[in-house]
């Protein structure tokens, strides 16, 4: 348990970080004024709240809520659906839209995450894949630095590659996330070449950890899933395409069918999508907040981790090397004993859909796999990395870190 001790020990930690912490409320204010004149251009209004059955023809709370995430995240047009299962689903969507037989997709950002392979083709057979319709694939390893490889992105960039994708985030590796400006110079490279090409951006993760989102700064297609950050927590379900009206029309043909695209698709309350999309820009620096507590805390008692607590934050995931299968199962665990819901649950190695190793996965949250809520994951493989995000509040995250160090022994 957590004593007056620890709580001491907490606060030493937060006073090491206290500039930090005041750039994130800096950052929360200024995405706040953003969504909030999303919602008042919008004119949302109580009748949006709810929405319809069926068909959901004429479904305006539907159409608002396309239209808000669009103006908050500076694109033309937004797809936002419940049914959207995953930020996977949702990529799934954007490529099977975007990309036909004989094109290539070209990852800038190396390898993308995990659930993608499968997507694609690199793993599995007769799920009708990308290369199952004949769609290549292509990947460029990102630079020395972190960043995009720009020269050997425009170098692989040949007449049949039509869809340039980014990862922002790191997913199951031990990188850097993204910065949105990094990405507009590389999608500005490309398109100087090939102004036909389309542009994606995979969002999971880094929604509302700057002030400008890809769309700004010319992606045709930003995705992500609103079980991360834009669902501010309170969103039970779905995924979100805003970009290009153009490529969210496209894409909208792969989430209901051709002819129907945005057009259909019934949900009968979205009051919990619009209130999370408006609770986002705080909940988010919570997440940010804890982050940099968590590793602050970590580097005091000599575990490595990515973020450190004075670097620059663009996701909400922080990459924790443990070293051993035992340490990340362990640190996974005590994470899952701070849980508001299954505290009582010790979470195993599994083989989840998606993925290609066992995964152990602590998740007590009140969304099935919400990752803005407090979590932490990795699969099992060397360096056995523990992949922490989320935390709806920054207390929370304090407290969930405090008790998994002192699980693995490591507090001070």
């Amino acid at each position: 348990m957590i004593s007056e001790l620890d709580f001491s020990w907490m606060e030493e930690v937060e006073r090491s970080i206290r500039p930090a912490l005041e750039e994130i409320d800096r950052l929360i204010d200024r995405n706040q004024l953003k969504v909030l004149s999303a919602f008042a251009d919008a004119r949302v209004s109580a009748e949006h709240l709810s929405g319809s059955t069926g068909y959901g023809l004429g479904d305006r709370g539907r159409e608002q809520l396309d239209t808000v995430f669009a103006a908050a995240f500076g694109a033309q047009a937004g797809l936002v659906r419940p049914s959207l299962a995953s930020g996977t689903h949702a990529l799934a969507a954007a490529y099977f839209g975007l990309l036909r037989p004989g094109d290539i997709l070209l990852y800038a950002t190396g390898a993308p995450y995990d659930t993608l392979e499968t997507v694609i083709g690199l793993r599995g057979a007769g799920m009708g894949s990308l290369q199952e319709f004949g769609i290549g694939y292509r990947c460029v390893e990102l630079a020395a630095d972190g960043g995009v490889d720009v020269a050997a992105v425009l170098s692989a960039l040949d007449e049949r590659v039509t869809v340039v994708a980014f990862q922002r985030s790191p997913g199951y590796r031990w990188r850097r996330a993204l910065r949105v400006a990094e990405l507009g110079a590389a999608i500005a490279a490309v398109k100087a070449v090939r102004p036909d090409v389309q542009t994606v951006v995979d969002n999971c993760y880094g929604e509302f950890t700057e002030t400008v989102e890809p769309c700004v700064v010319g992606a045709d297609l930003t995705v992500g899933s609103l079980i991360k950050n834009p669902g501010g927590g309170l969103a039970p379900s779905g995924g979100y395409l805003v970009g290009a009206a153009d490529a969210v029309e496209r894409a909208s043909y792969r989430v209901t069918a051709p002819g129907i695209g945005a057009e259909m698709g019934s949900y009968e309350q979205y009051r919990l999508y619009f209130q999370g999309l408006f609770m986002a820009p705080h909940v988010v620096g919570q997440a940010l907040k804890g982050n940099v507590f968590a590793a602050a805390a970590l580097t005091r008692v000599g575990i490595e981790c990515a973020p450190g607590p004075e670097e620059e934050r663009v996701d909400t995931v922080l990459r924790i090397r443990l070293g051993t299968a035992e340490r990340l199962v362990a640190f996974c665990q005590a994470i899952q004993q701070t849980s508001p819901i299954d505290a009582h649950v010790a979470p195993e190695p599994w083989q989840m859909p998606g993925y290609g190793d066992p995964v152990v996965m602590a998740a007590g949250a009140f969304v099935q796999g919400s990752s803005i809520e407090l979590s932490a994951d990795g699969p099992l493989r060397e360096p056995f990395i523990a992949y922490l995000q989320g935390g709806l509040t920054y207390s929370h995250v304090k407290i969930a870190v405090t008790r998994a160090l002192k699980r693995l022994g490591a507090f001070p």
